[in-house]
């Protein structure tokens, strides 16, 4: 629960810095004087629920009763069904079928390659904690 808790107030952190990074950024680069309320709001709650819980849906892969690929998959599914949640109802994404298919497309390419960098350290660590374990 302690882990639980720590990476939600981490998460709401990183969703709530990565909000006011894309309000800067709209308003120095998109040259925006004024901003809607209502959208800044509800873009910056969106935003601080994607951080909350892709600092929280890692916690599947610390669970030892399941299997490499079924932690992927339970993840993987978890959070492509809050992300797209989240992205129709504010809009991030357009509600039509190519919207969708061209996201989860973009979304699916992004996900492989995180997924990969992660289990190539992790390996890389394991390899390196063996190594030190066969010179003792």
């Amino acid at each position: 629960m302690k882990t639980f808790l720590t990476r939600s107030i981490l998460g709401i952190f990183f969703g709530s810095f990565l909000a006011l990074i894309t309000i800067l950024a709209v308003i120095y680069v998109g040259n925006e004087e004024t901003l809607d309320a209502a959208i800044l709001a509800k873009n910056a709650l969106g935003t601080v629920f994607c951080g909350w819980f892709f600092a929280v849906t890692p916690l599947l892969f610390e669970n030892e009763k399941l299997t490499l690929p079924v932690q992927t998959a339970l993840h993987f599914l978890s959070v492509t069904v809050l992300y797209f949640i989240v992205a129709f109802v504010i809009g991030w994404i357009p509600f039509t079928v190519k919207g969708f298919i061209n996201m989860l497309g973009i979304f699916i390419a992004f996900y492989a390659i995180i997924w990969l960098a992660f289990y190539m350290h992790f390996r890389k660590q394991a390899a390196k904690l063996n190594e030190e374990l066969r010179s003792l």
